[in-house]
């Protein structure tokens, strides 16, 4: 999947249909926005592959899973974030508070891992989620900028009422089968049951019907605004198919038994979409920009005609969360004697992850607010 990733995204080959909806290309969007789609039921197929082909235990199969996509794609794509944050010296000038609060981060992930795992788990369960959604907002905004601002300003379907409507139903397409879990009292990431620490308030059908109501609102609106676009002839196809499928595929996902591994499924696709997206943004600043002189180090991995050399780096920034997995695996046996297994590869695992996880969330909330990062590959 990487290597797909890596190849696709070439500076002497910025291939950009500037007149068309497409935010690169047809062939780049379908790849990397649209079909990658169906890497989404790939970790949970493989996770029921090993426990019931391969007799492996289940939490054995699980941590594999996640053990996998983190290296493949989902730590190389979390690591990505700090070559356009701190790697860049015009988004450290632009943020400098930022970057130094940033490490606040880690302290409270090795506090919580060690305090209140479940709480731990708790918030980056409901913070993955709107990460995961935020990004799609930001990439469905992008299809909204380059039609209302470079394609078509004066007949564009881009309003404030066709926004909120995308967005509601993309924010709250997760929400109403994870609520039904949580008002069961049944929901639980991996062996870490995460309603001991949600509010029994919310543990009722009030919380399930509530939550399902606001997305049906939500998908009926949608589905008359496209009707409509159709009808007048103003459609935003790739923005609407890409929509689409996200809510058809990411609706049901918190229904699944194995609530961690079906997650890594989402994980998968967004972090395929991150990396391609991200590595684009890098090369349209190395090719119409100034890379070279405010991120160096990022420019001279990106000078290869494809992106292997920015996922490289990525991928080799890794280290940094294996000296953290090893560390707190080693303490935590000597903290906490007579740790349970499962308990202490998750402190562990979650620790090497979060710590950095939450940087890359942290700073991705104001790199998703820059919609114009792709405009220079359209002038």
């Amino acid at each position: 999947m990487a290597a797909t990733a890596v190849n696709l995204s070439s500076t002497s080959a910025l291939q950009v249909d500037k007149p068309s909806l497409w935010l690169r290309n047809r062939r780049w969007d379908m790849i990397f926005m649209i079909l990658s789609v169906l890497v989404v039921p790939l970790p949970y197929l493989f996770y029921l592959a090993g426990k019931d082909l391969l007799g492996l235990h289940p939490d054995v199969s699980r941590n594999i899973v996640n053990g996998f996509v983190a290296i493949a794609v989902g730590g190389p794509h979390m690591m990505s974030t700090m070559l356009r944050t701190s790697f860049d010296s015009d988004f450290r000038r632009s943020y400098p508070m930022l970057i130094r609060s940033s490490i606040i981060i880690p302290i409270i992930v090795v506090s919580l891992a060690f305090l209140n795992l479940t709480l731990l788990l708790t918030i980056f369960f409901f913070w993955a989620m709107l990460h995961v959604l935020h990004q799609v907002t930001y990439i469905v905004e992008l299809y909204n900028h380059k039609e209302h601002v470079i394609i078509r300003k004066d007949i564009s379907a881009v309003s404030l009422q066709a926004r909120a409507i995308d967005y509601a139903v993309v924010l709250t397409c997760l929400f109403p089968m994870a609520a039904y879990k949580i008002s069961q009292g049944a929901f639980a990431v991996g062996t870490n049951d995460l309603t001991s620490v949600i509010p029994h308030m919310f543990q009722a059908p009030w919380f399930f019907y509530a939550a399902a109501s606001v997305f049906f609102i939500a998908a009926v609106a949608y589905i008359v605004k496209t009707v409509r676009e159709y009808q007048a002839g103003v459609i935003n196809w790739p923005k609407t198919i890409f929509i689409t499928l996200t809510v058809i595929v990411f609706f049901p996902l918190a229904a699944f038994p194995n609530l961690d591994t079906a997650f890594q499924g989402a994980n998968t696709w967004h972090s395929f979409q991150y990396l391609a997206i991200t590595f684009y943004i890098i090369k349209i600043k190395q090719q119409y920009g100034n890379l070279n002189q405010t991120a160096p180090l990022v420019s001279r991995f990106s000078k290869r005609k494809d992106s292997l050399g920015l996922f490289a780096l990525s991928t080799m920034m890794l280290v940094g969360s294996i000296v953290v997995f090893i560390v707190v695996y080693v303490l935590a046996k000597i903290i906490i004697p007579d740790i349970d297994p499962n308990r202490h590869f998750d402190t562990a695992y979650y620790t090497a992850i979060l710590s950095f996880l939450w940087i890359h969330y942290y700073h991705d909330h104001f790199l998703f607010t820059n919609f114009e990062a792709l405009d220079a590959a359209y002038k």
